[in-house]
This record gives structure tokens, C-alpha cells and sequence, in this order.
């Protein structure tokens, strides 16, 4: 079904429609915030929160007119955005404490620790950006968006998309650069 109409029908509370839409976006954007948090029960969390917002929204009549998937990734990242806001060092607790199933299933000690280290360096690296310049980094290089989507997604002009991803590019080579040296 296209978004269009999926959207339409959860907006009139259909059942197989909300089901729909939790199906076709629950796991990208589970995605999206284990990356940006590094926290599998975060993540969680984050799009149990997302789906609840969003019924919410569709209860009191809000919601999206259209561009659901804009809408949920929007949702989500501000609760993501709000985590940080909130606890700001939990950026160096996931740097510090975060491993994955690659890593456990790696062949040798030696490519766990390279792998941990360039991940954790990454991290860094992103956590460095604004919000903005770190979702539109996140949805173009590890989602797949095109530009208007994540215009979309952000509610800013493709240009302003074009400068936020210009600027974080730049900042992330400084960043990596200097931590090279370092």
C-alpha cells in the first residue's frame, strides 16, 4: 500500500494500517537509534516512544498530513535529541561501553579491538556535529535518503539539507583528522 494511503487509514484508526506502518517502519528506524544511541533497550525505547506519539497525535486529530516516515524519523530523533539534551555525558558512556553482535562473532582479538576503536572513534566523531548536521549525516550515509527526504524528515529547504550535510562532512574530517594526529 502507498504511504499516501496507509497514512490516510491510521488516521481513520484502521487496524491493519497502524499494524502496516508499525511493520514498514518500526525496524529503520530501530536502525537509526541503535546507531545514534548504541543502546539496543534505548532504541527500543526510542521507537516504542515514536509509535506513541504518533497515536497520540492521530487521537488528538495532529499528526502527519503527509510524509509519514518523515514524521517518525523526525519524532524520533528529537526523543533521541531530548536524551542528550538531558544527559549529556551519556555520549561517552556509549563511546566507552559499546560492543555488537559483529564484534563478539569477530574471528581474533585483534579485529574486535580494531573494530571498537574505529566505531568508537566514529562515534565521537558524529556526537561532535549539531543534531541537525548529525541526523542529516545518519539518514544520507547509513539510512540511503535522498535529499528530499531528508528535507522532509528535518522540515528544512534541500539546500539547507545540501549546507547541513556540506559543513557536517567538513567538521567530521577535521574531527577524524585531528584525532589521527592526536
Amino acid at each position: 500500500m502507498e504511504e499516501a494511503a496507509l497514512l490516510e487509514k491510521a488516521r481513520a484508526f484502521d487496524l491493519d494500517a497502524l499494524a502496516e506502518v508499525y511493520d514498514r517502519y518500526s525496524p529503520p528506524l530501530y536502525l537509526y537509534a541503535l546507531r545514534l544511541l548504541g543502546d539496543e533497550a534505548l532504541a527500543e525505547e526510542c521507537v516504542a516512544d515514536t509509535f506513541h506519539r504518533f497515536l497520540q497525535a492521530l487521537r488528538h486529530g495532529g499528526g502527519p498530513q503527509s510524509h509519514l516516515q518523515a514524521y517518525l524519523y523526525r519524532m524520533a530523533h528529537n526523543w533521541i535529541t531530548d536524551i542528550f539534551r538531558r544527559n549529556p555525558a551519556r555520549w561517552q558512556e556509549l563511546a566507552e561501553d559499546e560492543t555488537t553482535p559483529e564484534q563478539a562473532n569477530s574471528p581474533s582479538l585483534e579485529a574486535q579491538a580494531d573494530l571498537l576503536l574505529e566505531r568508537e572513534r566514529v562515534r565521537r566523531a558524529l556526537m561532535a556535529l549539531t543534531p541537525d548536521q548529525r541526523q542529516v549525516v545518519v539518514l544520507k550515509f547509513l539510512e540511503g535518503w535522498d535529499n528530499e527526504a531528508i528535507a522532509r524528515a528535518v522540515g528544512k529547504p534541500v539546500g539547507a539539507v545540501k549546507s547541513l550535510q556540506h559543513r557536517a562532512l567538513a567538521s567530521l574530517r577535521r574531527w577524524l583528522g585531528k584525532e589521527e594526529q592526536g
